[in-house]
């Protein structure tokens, strides 16, 4: 399994931490809407915790950013 500390996946988190920042939406809110616990969404920001890829988009489309364009993104950015 890879490091969740690579440089795609940390720049695939920056950029779903950022979007739900830009978006005002709180660690609490954010749990609410994915159905999950406040202490999901901190695990996986401090990077306890890994995301696949089905969660990544779900917590995206709950922030309200477009899942896809964030992955282009990073993935350009981690190169």
């Amino acid at each position: 399994m890879a490091s969740t500390r690579s440089e795609l996946y940390k720049a695939l988190l920056a950029a779903l931490i950022q979007a739900s920042k830009d978006a005002g939406i709180t660690q609490v809110e954010l749990a609410a809407r994915i159905g999950q616990r406040q202490t999901f969404v901190s695990k996986y920001e401090l990077g306890e915790r890994r995301l696949d890829v089905a969660e990544y988009i779900a917590i995206a489309r709950a922030i309200g950013a477009e899942p896809f364009a964030m992955i282009r993104v990073a993935d350009a950015s981690a190169k």
